[in-house]
């Protein structure tokens, strides 16, 4: 078998050109049942103006056949999210395999005061919302829209210096993640392991989660 020479990976790597600064968000995209609704919902509701919209019969990317409306909805900092009416008024299926609240997008507010307006306007129209929810950095709202997308109101309550101090350990805290992960994989082997790993700390003891 072809071993790799990882000194000729690494002199391959240092000659790759620099990983381009990526800016901001361009876009996200998800598929939605109806057009109108979700524009009602978007524009009309949170506030975000139908910015652009593609049309076709065909896939640009992979030629197939699929007629399609793309529709984009304007962020303030110039970043979109995005749709896809593929005219059939179907939504997107759930993940059999995770749970509703994992996936789901987050938006980021100026104040706590703009989270207590939005949660008014949103159960005004019949919306269910959950919050407002206190993350210790950031203070949030949730509620779905109308094409099962999860959906996140933030407000940012720590200051940059302490995002920073946060930072500053994350690469630890990934480390002993995954060390712990692989020390759970060795145990599922000889089947000796929980159903899932627990982190190593517990940063919600509040919700009542056990001290790790």
């Amino acid at each position: 078998m072809y071993q790799v020479d990882k000194s000729e990976t690494k002199e391959h790597q240092k000659a790759l050109p620099p990983a381009a600064p990526v800016l901001q968000l361009h876009h996200y995209a998800y598929r939605a049942r109806d057009a109108e609704e979700t524009r009602h919902f978007y524009e009309d509701v949170l506030g975000l103006p139908l910015y652009h919209i593609i049309q076709s019969d065909h896939v640009p990317s992979t030629g197939e056949y699929c007629p399609y409306t793309h529709f984009f909805f304007r962020l303030q900092d110039g970043s979109f999210i995005a749709f896809f009416d593929l005219g059939d008024d179907e939504a997107a299926e759930p993940s059999p395999n995770t749970p509703v609240w994992v996936n789901h997008i987050a938006f980021r507010v100026n104040s706590e005061q703009d989270l207590e307006n939005t949660k008014k306007r949103l159960i005004a129209h019949n919306i269910e919302v959950l919050g407002v929810t206190d993350h210790h950095i950031f203070k949030s709202i949730y509620f779905f829209d109308p094409n099962g997308i999860r959906l996140e109101l933030t407000a940012q309550t720590a200051d940059e210096l302490q995002m920073f101090q946060e930072s500053k350990t994350a690469h630890e805290r990934l480390k002993k993640w995954s060390d712990r992960k692989m020390e759970w994989r060795l145990k599922r082997i000889s089947g000796d392991a929980t159903k899932s790993v627990l982190p190593n700390e517990n940063d919600r003891p509040e919700f009542g989660g056990r001290k790790i």
